[in-house]
């Protein structure tokens, strides 16, 4: 079975309420990842999100569930640490597919752990960038 990359806007969507299709389906993916082993995120998830809770969101985090969330959530996902080839990899993908370098970086931590799936809403829902196939899994 081939993992499954979360991009960061799948986890705000379990502290964001306003949408409850959106926040059912995040929490379903998420549980699903947690519970069977198949998830990965990369280390600019794991900053977007914590950013995202204790600073964007209508009601924000406090830093002991937003850690608690880290810890519990995030941590057992987190598998892409930043490399030097990490971030030649995402310049190539700038290059090629003229994706903001922050997506391109995303992508080329996916391609890094060797998955078959981005899960994200930025992205063009079909898009295969190698091996990858990006899916929004909040698409109607």
């Amino acid at each position: 079975m081939s993992a499954d990359f979360f991009d960061s806007n799948v986890f705000v969507y379990l502290f964001d309420e306003t949408d409850a299709a959106k926040h059912a389906v995040a929490r379903g993916l998420v549980a699903d990842a947690l519970a069977q082993g198949t998830g990965i995120v990369s280390f600019q998830v794991v900053q977007e999100v914590l950013s995202v809770l204790t600073r964007k969101l209508k009601v924000i985090a406090r830093a002991e569930d937003a850690e608690s969330f880290m810890q519990q959530t995030l941590v057992p996902l987190w598998q892409v640490q930043p490399s030097p080839e990490l971030y030649a990899s995402a310049l190539g993908i700038q290059q090629r597919q003229g994706f903001s370098f922050y997506d391109s970086l995303v992508v080329a931590a996916a391609l890094q752990a060797g998955c078959g799936r981005l899960f994200s809403e930025d992205l063009q829902h079909g898009q295969r960038i190698g091996r990858l196939r990006v899916e929004n899994p909040f698409r109607a």
